[in-house]
């Protein structure tokens, strides 16, 4: 039929597209390998890259104290940054031997900018004190990390050390791994130690040791020499690395000839720096290998070949050496895939039950289809809206899988609808799409548009957040595509279902019995109901004002608890302890070992409550998969690992940095962290922060503690309640917090009351 004699209804977009099959198929193909291609090309990370918008200024000034460091440092960094352009938020801490202010920018600003203006600003001050060293200005960023490897055993701390750089050489001379920070274990130093009674016996003075320590410790260029054969070049290697080296340098030549050496006259120690940095794994000294993700490196792709790596040389340790992975963050991400599959498992498989029982098995296949149709239009489109695969943007799917396939419904059911009428596939189709096309396109429009206040978020946290409206948007905007312009195409072949009452078979027998259930229903009970609705509308509005008015109430009264960032559950719960500044790391390990004491005192308590428990997988589990209980063996632990950290708090100062609201290194920081079987495994009764309060409870009042906190929980926000106190005089205002602090302890629930003054040193 040309164009001329067509149909007037047969015009326009999607009724080209329902008559012309191989151009529905080609849109949908292209959208599948598109979304191929990128599922197998897109970044993959645990959240989305992106700018917490603060600089650092931290400024050396050794020895001095925090209100020093306060007046002499912080106070003058902030008179001459404060009017730059584009700085939002000062914030300055005073802290022993440094001053540091966090910079906190506005969002509209170029970050690069702002911090070459910093550093000029920074540089014309000339009124810092005369023991300062030179300011480390830097931008904060986000430090992805992937998994940590821990070296531990009954060895020397060298030689976890060593061993730890020589699998940090061989991991990064792989391809996909390029960072690898060796923490938990100190930096290497040689010490000289010379008494004052022996520099006076040889006439010496502590300059004429240093000098000839300097001048005999270098490499020295000597330029090119000419020859015959070539130029060569000439340098002198007089550097010293070893301990021994050191010793033999000369510090005083007599005119006799006799020479003084090093070791003559002091004692040179090879070992490692004077801190109190310390790592322990199941109580054995040990070393972590933290690996981390850079630029479009794929996460998956780094703990694959980690454990690759482990797999083929675990067993070329040194015997009393042992490895273990411990936190890796792949396995959140890989729960949350698992997640979403499984739910866009189930929901096509019930979306497609439900339509084949009411319509009809070819209607309900392609319906169905249009699910992963559009998921796979939103893959594709990611790479070109900045979009990764990571936490945020998978639970943006998860959140549009439940809404995605209502247009396709709809349009089905009309066209279905038609289709009873005796109408050709091609008609119904046409007809079916058109009806329905507006309201659906304003229903898929306002659905967008409700995510749309989501993109407008300023700071930080609208970094982290965008993701997700970007998802569903693209999900529905091409689950729109899918339902006007490739479902009705698809539904446009076969013959009329009025020629086909007499052929139908059981399948079509069945469909008519739930269709004839279903007329029923509405015939008898849903109609009659509605005309009543519309009679006596007064009494409809009532009862709809009362509902609203019960909920707003039922909010209001504290019935629905409110959180801005909800608590989400971790396989570790871990215990940070800060002492006085100034406490010796002995004092820190006896409270250390009580905390550690205590968690197996909670381990041994929980373990023979776990086992003692029934083990037979639920009905659910076996329908559908989950918690499966046989697979444990019986004489396994809740715990898997218990990781103590002294001289720093690393699960508490977090990966991204940032300002320290407490010192988190030195002799009187420590961390005990235990990890907890997966949380599938446990199952809710032994949650993670049921855990944290047994431990908590056992552990008891210790005294002499500055703070002790413990948590359970990942990416639980800020502070329940945070209160700035602030006053002239320090004093009182010391003896104002403290008053405070013991008014909040004798509320019930109120735990972990800690404030930021450091007491000690």
């Amino acid at each position: 039929m040309s164009p001329v004699n067509e149909p007037a209804g047969h015009r326009g977009m999607m009724a080209w597209f329902a008559q012309n099959h191989v151009a529905a198929n080609i849109l949908m193909l292209t959208i599948l390998v598109g979304g191929a291609i990128s599922l197998t090309t897109n970044k993959v990370e645990i959240f989305p890259d992106m700018s917490v918008d603060i600089i650092s200024i931290n400024v050396p000034y050794l020895g001095a104290t925090p209100a020093e460091a306060e007046e002499g440092i912080c106070l003058r960094v902030e008179e001459a940054v404060a009017g730059i352009d584009g700085v939002k938020k000062l914030r300055s801490f005073g802290l022993e031997g440094s001053g540091l202010v966090m910079v906190e920018l506005d969002t509209y600003i170029d970050a690069k900018d702002v911090l070459d203006d910093v550093k000029a600003a920074v540089d014309r001050i000339t009124t810092f004190p005369r023991e300062t060293e030179k300011a480390i200005i830097t931008e904060l960023t986000m430090r992805y990390h992937v998994m940590s490897l821990v070296l531990y055993g009954d060895v020397e701390e060298a030689t976890l050390k060593e061993l730890a750089q020589e699998m940090r050489d061989e991991l990064t001379s792989l391809p996909g791994i390029t960072q690898i920070e060796i923490v938990g274990v100190r930096d290497y130093e040689i010490s000289i130690e010379v008494s004052e009674e022996t520099l006076r016996r040889h006439r010496l003075t502590f300059d004429d040791v240093s000098r000839a320590v300097a001048d005999s410790s270098l490499d020295l260029p000597g330029g090119s020499l000419k020859t015959a054969g070539g130029e060569v070049l000439i340098r002198t290697q007089g550097q010293r690395y070893r301990g021994s080296e050191f010793e033999q340098i000369v510090v005083l030549a007599q005119a006799d000839g006799t020479e003084i050496r090093l070791g003559d006259i002091a004692t040179v120690v090879d070992g490692f720096e004077d801190s109190d940095l310390a790592g322990y794994f199941d109580g054995q000294r040990s070393v972590q290998l933290q690996v981390f993700r850079v630029g479009e490196q794929n996460l998956l792709e780094i703990v694959e070949i980690c454990e690759d790596y482990l797999a083929q040389n675990r067993a070329n340790l040194p015997a009393g050496v042992s490895v273990a992975t411990w936190f890796d963050r792949s396995k959140m991400l890989r729960s949350r895939i698992d997640l979403l599959t499984r739910n866009a498992r189930y929901g096509l498989a019930f979306v497609f039950l439900i339509l084949a029982l009411f319509l009809d098995l070819r209607l309900a296949f392609w319906t169905t289809l249009g699910i992963p149709i559009s998921f796979m239009g939103a893959f594709w489109m990611m790479p070109y809206v900045d979009t990764s695969i990571n936490m945020m943007s998978l639970f943006g799917f998860i959140l549009a899988l439940g809404i995605v396939v209502d247009d396709a419904i709809v349009v089905g059911e009309n066209v279905f609808a038609y289709r009873q009428r005796g109408m050709s596939h091609v008609d119904a189709a046409i007809a079916g799409v058109k009806e329905i096309a507006l309201p659906v396109t304003m229903a898929v429009l306002t659905t967008m548009v409700a995510f749309v206040p989501l993109l407008c978020i300023s700071g930080v946290w609208g970094k982290f957040v965008r993701m997700i409206p970007i998802v569903v948007i693209s999900v529905l905007a091409f689950s729109l595509v899918e339902a006007l312009l490739i479902l009705p195409a698809h539904l446009s072949r076969g013959h009329p279902i009025a020629a086909q009452r007499g052929g139908l078979g059981p399948i079509g027998r069945f469909q008519g019995m739930i269709r004839k259930g279903l007329d029923a229903f509405v015939d008898r009970v849903f109609e009659p109901f509605v005309q009543r609705a519309v009679a006596w509308r007064y009494l409809t509005i009532s009862v709809a004002l009362a509902i609203l008015i019960l909920t707003v109430g039922f909010v209001s009264a504290g019935f629905l608890r409110f959180s801005l960032l909800p608590k989400v559950e971790a396989d570790n719960v871990w215990a940070s302890l800060s002492m006085p500044r100034g406490t010796s790391v002995d004092q820190t390990r006896k409270v250390v070992d009580q905390l550690e004491e205590a968690a197996h005192r909670v381990r041994d308590r929980v373990d023979a409550e776990w086992r003692g428990q029934p083990r037979e997988q639920t009905v659910w589990a076996r329908l559908f998969g989950g918690n499966d209980r046989t697979a444990v063996p019986a004489e396994q632990s809740l715990f898997k690992h218990i990781a103590t950290s002294i001289g720093e708090q690393p699960f508490t100062r977090g990966d991204a940095g940032g300002p320290p609201t407490r010192a988190d290194r030195g002799g009187h920081a420590a961390e005990v962290n235990i990890e907890l079987l997966d949380g599938e495994t446990r199952g809710n009764r032994f949650s993670s922060e049921r855990i944290a309060r047994l431990w908590r409870e056992e552990v008891g009042e210790i005294p002499g503690v500055s703070s002790l906190t413990f948590t359970s929980s990942l990416f639980a926000g800020s502070d329940a309640i945070s209160v700035e106190m602030s006053h002239r005089n320090f004093d009182e205002l010391l003896a104002a917090v403290e008053e405070f602090k013991q008014t909040l302890g004798e509320y019930e629930g109120v735990i972990d009351i800690t404030d930021t003054f450091e007491p000690g040193k």
